[in-house]
């Protein structure tokens, strides 16, 4: 898939290879290579599964291998909770003095 040049892309690198680990860290992360993640713009287009440059948002230069196109944001702020709903109606109705609707 050949993505165009200024798509937001997510590139994994390598920061560290097996040998260059500490010394200080479990053997078995020792023998495996230290990786990153980073997103932003692609510099020139470039294959899905490719090594290919990037710009951050923060304006650095990247190089490393298209994993995503677009990659959407995972986090979020836990599952809902019914005593944080009847917080917010408690302070609301401590604060107005009536129900928040």
């Amino acid at each position: 898939m050949l993505v165009p040049k200024g798509t937001y892309v997510r590139i994994r690198t390598h920061i560290l290879k097996p040998g260059e680990r500490s010394e200080h860290v479990p053997e078995d992360t020792q023998s495996v290579p230290l990786k990153c993640w980073i997103k932003g713009w692609l510099l020139e287009e470039a294959e899905l599964y490719e090594p290919a440059d990037i710009e951050t948002a923060t304006g650095r230069r990247v190089r490393g291998t298209v994993k995503e196109v677009r990659p959407p944001y995972r986090h979020h702020f836990g599952d809902y909770v019914d005593e944080l709903m009847l917080s917010r109606k408690t302070i609301l109705q401590e604060m107005w003095g009536e129900d928040d609707e």
